[in-house]
């Protein structure tokens, strides 16, 4: 009962960070070696079952990895356009490589096929090459990024990705061009093919890498991309591809079809991890486009493009709706007073309490400088006079300093105008005269929305 006592005790204790840190680390350790033993538990049961696959879904699998290579290297380069970034255009190069040899050795086992001189016990030097330089050029990805400082010139990009890529295409293929024989696989070995332990360890220590690259983004920016977990999964895929070739004791059985489709699940997954990423950018893209940077509300341009979606909508329901402009008072003041970074935090003050104010199907913007426009689908006059009011109130009962108030004005459609540029002009003209008839006018204003 006291051993029971105090593992019961322990389990309801609070752990302190460094057990916990523990535990999790525990858990991983024990993952991996389920993974592991699984691993090696299907790789000898395929080669004791002596499953064979027939060469021509080989060759459909080699044709449909290619594809997805290129597809990848094409992607990739369009975002190196559009960023300047390195990292791309060596992962470009890497894949569109690596499909173009492997291209190459299908044309070759295809002939070996047909003239019935194809020995199955030769590996073939395209899968050597095009994997290791793969891997290689992975790793020179990862340098450049952590030890070659980033250029001013995108020019200089360009060079220093492009002279990686030659360099490393260059002394892999000098590597295996120097080997005293063709890579043979033995199949009374345990290690049938030890030829892909170079690619298996290269793949290994690009898994780690990239490992350890999505344990910094999280602890930067609290979470890390897809695209950087899909890099991830590329590696470990590729780990599984060259482990199971190791195994492999002729061309075509279990573990070599089960290296081959991890390879090809492996260009899917990069494939995939590009393409959702590219769309996560663009839409960034389209956001920043349309967005305030600072106020994070909408720009002059997404306030004209919302303006003229209301007047359709409105000319064909026959339901108005309002534009407010709002001008913040003062503001030359509080950066004379206080200083431009204070100045910018009020606009930001009021961008937060429009947003905060306004309906889903409201759009707040910043108009200008100091000026902010509402545009209020489906109501008239007295709504926008009403919401007025409340931010202005909100505004008065904030307590951080300096108290900031705004000057507003109101037009609606149709009686102030059918133009986007009719509205805003009727808004306008209203603000300036409340500014020029000075804060009784404003105090007024606050009263007359009130009692409608």
């Amino acid at each position: 009962m006291g051993g029971w006592g105090k593992i019961i005790g322990f389990l309801g204790s609070d752990r302190t960070p460094a057990t916990a840190q523990n535990t999790h680390t525990r858990a991983l350790v024990a993952s991996a070696a389920m993974s592991f033993a699984l691993f090696f538990a299907v790789i000898f049961y395929l080669r004791q079952i002596s499953i064979a696959g027939s060469p021509q879904s080989y060759l459909y699998l080699e044709v449909g990895g290619t594809l997805l290579s290129f597809c990848y290297a094409a992607n990739a380069l369009v975002r190196f356009r559009g960023t300047h970034d390195r990292t791309p255009l060596i992962f470009a190069f890497a894949f569109g490589l690596s499909g173009i040899i492997e291209t190459v050795g299908c044309f070759g086992l295809n002939d070996s096929l047909s003239s019935g001189a194809l020995a199955l016990s030769g590996i073939p030097i395209g899968w050597m090459v095009s994997r290791t330089l793969l891997a290689v050029l992975l790793l020179a990805a990862i340098a450049v990024e952590r030890y070659m400082p980033t250029a001013r010139q995108p020019s200089k990009e360009t060079a220093a990705g492009l002279l990686v890529v030659a360099l490393a295409a260059y002394i892999t293929s000098a590597a295996f061009l120097a080997a005293p024989a063709a890579p043979v696989a033995h199949a009374a070995h345990l290690l049938s093919r030890p030829w892909d332990l170079l690619p298996t360890a290269l793949f290994l220590i690009a898994a780690v890498c990239f490992r350890q690259r999505l344990k910094n983004d999280r602890e930067k920016k609290g979470a890390a991309s897809l695209f950087d977990h899909s890099l991830f999964i590329v590696a470990s895929l590729n780990v599984v591809c060259h482990a199971s070739a190791i195994f492999s004791r002729q061309l075509f059985d279990g573990p070599f079809f089960l290296a081959e489709l991890s390879k090809t699940c492996s260009y899917v997954v990069m494939l995939s991890g590009a393409l959702l990423d590219q769309a996560r950018l663009f839409e960034q893209v389209r956001s920043m486009a349309v967005t305030d940077p600072l106020t994070g509300l909408s720009n002059y341009r997404r306030l004209i493009s919302v303006l003229e979606a209301e007047l359709d909508r409105s000319r064909r329901t026959q339901r108005p709706f309002s534009v407010v402009l709002l001008d913040m008072d003062g503001l030359k003041v509080i950066n004379d007073q206080y200083g431009h970074l204070t100045g910018s935090r009020s606009l930001v003050r009021i961008g937060k309490i429009l947003r905060n104010h306004s309906r889903a199907i409201d759009t707040a913007a910043r108009y200008g400088g100091d000026e902010f426009a509402v545009v209020l689908p489906e109501a008239g006059k007295d709504i926008a006079s009403r919401i007025v009011s409340r931010i202005r109130e909100r505004l008065s009962a904030e307590p951080e300093r300096p108290a900031l108030s705004v000057s507003a004005g109101v037009a609606a459609f149709p009686e102030d105008g059918d133009t986007p540029e009719r509205l805003l002009g009727a808004a306008d003209r209203e603000l300036y005269a409340m500014k020029h008839h000075g804060r009784s006018s404003v105090q007024n204003f606050t009263r007359i929305a009130a009692c409608l």
